[in-house]
């Protein structure tokens, strides 16, 4: 009897952790984003205000070394061509310190980008203030914002870019590019999230 006690104790113990631990830290889909500002890889500092001449934008967490950051890289420059002259444009952003996570620094950041042809700004977030505040926990991370009456820049989809990190040419749902048409016509996007495949952000916190 004291056995099944016990066992009933730890189950509701285990259920109350499971329920209170799986809040998610950072924006959430409806909010409303902060202004940041960012040093771009030549040097000029980046605002998120600079675009609220743009129906929103597709904001990227991502980096130099990881893998999976690695093979979306040229999806994120073609999300960057097909929809930033129709008003949702790509802004990067790394997370990583590069104390800890090595070919993550600056300079590195500043040759990716060189090397591989970004056509969307770079950003550094040298302090890591900004992707604990999105809640970005993966390299890459996606964050559709899109800007409302108000002007205001509003989460509108968390996620992953699709559903196939490791084979560009067997992806068969494309998540931001489906979030980006649903905006377009007016609507919210009829999947906001979806679950980010990539490595860690690395920081000594």
């Amino acid at each position: 009897m004291k056995i099944l006690q016990s066992l009933l104790i730890l189950t509701i113990a285990f259920a109350s952790i499971a329920f209170t631990t799986d809040k998610k830290n950072g924006y959430k889909i409806g909010d409303k984003v902060e202004n940041f500002t960012l040093k771009n890889i030549d040097g000029k500092m980046i605002s998120l205000n600079d675009y609220k001449n743009k129906k929103g934008v597709i904001v990227v967490f991502t980096c130099n070394h990881c893998p999976y950051s690695k093979m979306y890289e040229d999806r994120i420059i073609a999300l960057d061509k097909k929809f930033k002259n129709i008003g949702y444009p790509v802004v990067a952003i790394n997370p990583n310190d590069p104390s800890v996570s090595l070919g993550d620094d600056f300079d590195s950041m500043k040759d990716r980008a060189e090397s591989k042809g970004f056509t969307f700004p770079y950003l550094f977030d040298k302090d890591q203030k900004i992707y604990p505040k999105f809640g970005a926990t993966k390299t890459p991370h996606v964050f559709i914002l899109n800007k409302n009456h108000d002007n205001n820049f509003i989460l509108s989809y968390i996620g992953a870019v699709d559903d196939n990190a490791r084979d560009a040419s067997n992806v068969k749902d494309r998540y931001v590019e489906r979030a980006i048409s649903d905006l377009l016509e007016g609507t919210a996007p009829m999947v906001t999230e979806t679950k980010a495949i990539g490595c860690s952000i690395k920081t000594k916190k």
